[in-house]
């Protein structure tokens, strides 16, 4: 039975976004003359229709998956995702698998919200609305799993308002632009606020 139920996952994951251990992570432009361009291509073959570019000295370049045959990775670049050489970026130190990668921001779309790391919290905020912090409490990994992310958000001062996060390592689209995303967000507040689920994405990007 559970062999069944893997096989019709994996019949149901669209090829190619199946999550990746060590995915997302920042890396570096490195080996790229000054006067030239690394390329972003529509594939990862040198051959491919070329998508977008990165500086020669670009650095904390959000790479969200790599090919399993070439290697090549696939990275982001204002509203666009492409598949980068590796030959010429330096994935940066520091970026453990197993943990929680350093979040920059989580959002969706329709109804527009955000998720914004604010010191020892959060900061959430719906389209047109007022922003809300929510501390931190408990933080930890899923059981018996490396890729799946938890935090509960505790009531801020003068707020009505908690909840849950839970982050995974899973290519995730914004539904808005060609930018592709190494992690999901699922969000369930209550409170002022709720009850209510929310569903994106998240970043690592500076």
């Amino acid at each position: 039975m559970k062999r069944f139920f893997l096989s019709l996952a994996l019949m149901l994951t669209p090829a190619g976004l199946l999550a990746q251990e060590g995915f997302p992570a920042l890396y570096d432009v490195s080996g790229v003359a000054a006067n030239d361009v690394l390329n972003m291509r529509a594939a990862p073959d040198p051959s491919a229709p070329i998508v977008g570019t990165l500086a020669p000295d670009a650095t904390g370049i959000e790479a969200v998956q790599a090919d399993a045959d070439s290697g090549w990775l696939r990275v982001n670049s204002g509203e666009t995702a492409g598949w980068a050489s590796p030959a010429y970026l330096t994935r940066q130190p520091g970026q453990p698998d197993g943990t929680q990668p350093a979040l920059t921001r989580c959002f969706g779309t329709e109804p527009f919200w955000s998720l914004m790391p604010a010191g020892a919290g959060w900061t959430f905020q719906q389209a047109g609305g007022a922003a809300t912090f929510l501390p931190s409490g408990w933080q930890g990994t899923a059981a018996g799993r490396s890729d799946r992310y938890a935090t509960i958000l505790l009531a801020g001062k003068g707020a009505d308002v908690a909840g849950t996060i839970v982050v995974g390592r899973d290519i995730c689209s914004d539904g808005m632009s060609d930018r592709l995303y190494g992690l999901t967000v699922d969000m369930i507040l209550t409170g002022d606020l709720g009850p209510a689920h929310y569903a994106g994405c998240c970043s690592i990007a500076p």
